[in-house]
């Protein structure tokens, strides 16, 4: 386990939460000039295993094309136009790499939270294909990114393939084998929607040696609240909540 929980308070929900458009580094720099010391993104394999940043299993929402994500290869993923469903002031965004964001973080002395997002079917390579280039791109830095994910398999694929990379288990409703989960992925933290925390559960967190983060937290005084009960982190879209 870790010694210490190396991550701030604060994090910012996929780059600027929704003041920029997600997961593009328009919203990690927005979320720089904001004040805010550590990012949350999505990461998921193009067709030819190029890591890359994007939630949905689809296109559709935040890009200018159709389909699943995980039929192009990253040649046509990188022209896309990933910020004009946003708004027309950042039509010229794209979809990044892991790589690019790697470097801006480790440039401005910034950490990540990736939460490994693969594709339906592709839930372990994605889990070892991030994994391994985490460890590459973050290799001589003191902290690495924290790598949380839904799917327990990909989360085992990070552990086979970078044990020392800190893992964090993502629960939108507390599964009732949380326990032997977190424990069998050798997990530093969990990772979960808001509402599922109180004294008990956090009590039960910290005896077992993890950390917790709380997703995603917009009320200033929700958050608050539930940094006062004992939660690590809060990922959160407001980008002022980290100056209350």
């Amino acid at each position: 386990m870790m010694p210490h929980w190396p991550y701030p308070q604060w994090i910012a929900h996929r780059g600027a939460g929704l003041a920029a458009p997600e997961n593009t580094m328009a919203a990690f720099q927005l979320g720089l000039k904001s004040g805010f010391t550590m990012f949350e993104c999505d990461a998921k394999l193009s067709a030819d295993g190029v890591v890359f940043l994007l939630h949905d299993a689809t296109l559709d929402r935040t890009t200018n094309t159709h389909g699943m994500a995980q039929t192009h290869t990253w040649d046509e993923l990188c022209t896309l136009d990933a910020g004009s469903w946003h708004s027309e002031k950042f039509g010229q965004e794209k979809l990044p790499t892991l790589e690019q964001l790697a470097s801006f973080c480790i440039d401005h002395a910034c950490h990540l939270n990736i939460e490994i997002k693969p594709s339906p079917g592709f839930e372990r390579l994605t889990g070892e294909r991030v994994a391994r280039e985490a460890q590459r791109l973050w290799a001589d830095q003191a902290i690495p990114p924290l790598l949380t994910s839904f799917k327990s398999e990909a989360l085992q694929g990070a552990m086979v393939v970078a044990p020392e990379l800190p893992r964090g288990l993502l629960m939108h409703e507390l599964a009732s084998d949380w326990h032997e989960t977190v424990s069998a992925l050798q997990c530093q933290a969990l990772a979960c929607h808001f509402p599922l925390y109180n004294p008990l559960l956090i009590d039960e967190i910290k005896r077992l040696g993890l950390y917790s983060l709380a997703y995603t937290v917009n009320d200033v005084g929700t958050a608050h609240a539930l940094l006062k009960m004992g939660v690590d982190s809060i990922i959160s879209d407001t980008m002022d909540i980290a100056k209350v």
